[in-house]
């Protein structure tokens, strides 16, 4: 497994586990709370932070394990990481019709900034996806 499909494993799985975490606990607040009284803002970015961190963090440990392939890229990895932008790029385009229609209707604005940031993962976990097929199965 290469350094760069190394890396999406790490953020792949660290993007589904915050943001289930987040959710649950969001999520869980709706049935007793008005959405209105929760206080998510805080969260939303503690769990954008701890990803990034995370990522990092796991980006440095890879690189310790194997320095030789750390800072190799070549052109298939650049083509990879191409597609996969490009089809998360779409796949956000599409979902961010949701938190419009959601603003446009007067909807509160939990609802539109969790479906903006449930969109990015979305984004995120597809694009993701794409180009460690590619790595797998080839370009």
């Amino acid at each position: 497994m290469s350094f760069r499909e190394k890396n999406l494993w790490i953020y792949a799985v660290l993007v589904a586990a915050v943001t289930g975490v987040y959710f649950a606990g969001i999520l869980g607040q709706v049935r007793n709370t008005a959405v209105s009284e929760i206080a998510y803002q805080r969260q939303l970015l503690i769990a954008i932070g701890v990803v990034i961190v995370l990522t990092i963090v796991g980006t440095i440990l890879v690189a310790i394990s194997s320095p030789k392939e750390a800072d190799k890229t070549d052109e298939r990895d650049k083509n990879i990481d191409r597609l996969g932008e490009s089809v998360g790029y779409m796949v956000v385009g599409f979902l961010m019709l949701v938190p419009l229609g959601l603003a446009m209707t007067g909807s509160q604005t939990f609802w539109i900034a969790n479906t903006i940031y449930g969109g990015f993962v979305v984004s995120t976990l597809v694009s993701t996806a794409v180009k460690i097929v590619a790595y797998r199965r080839g370009l």
